[in-house]
């Protein structure tokens, strides 16, 4: 499989199978749910919260620069 690093189109069977495939350079993992009254829930994380932070620091950049890219293609 590919390497994951999206947002949006991918689901969650194919994060994890990339996280099976490569297991041994996993630093962390967190899973959180956003619920429908605008709450955030952790499910579960190994991480840090400063590495929870830097994980959706990343997450939101990679986000921002498709759409910066999506927006003058």
């Amino acid at each position: 499989m590919a390497k994951v690093a999206s947002l949006h189109g991918t689901t969650p069977a194919e994060i994890f199978e990339s996280g099976i495939e490569n297991l041994d350079r996993i630093e962390a993992v967190a899973a959180a749910v956003l619920w429908k009254d605008g709450t955030v829930t952790a499910g579960w994380s190994n991480a840090e919260a400063a590495n929870v932070a830097l994980m959706i620091d990343t997450l939101e950049e990679e986000h921002r620069a498709r759409n910066i890219r999506g927006s003058h293609d």
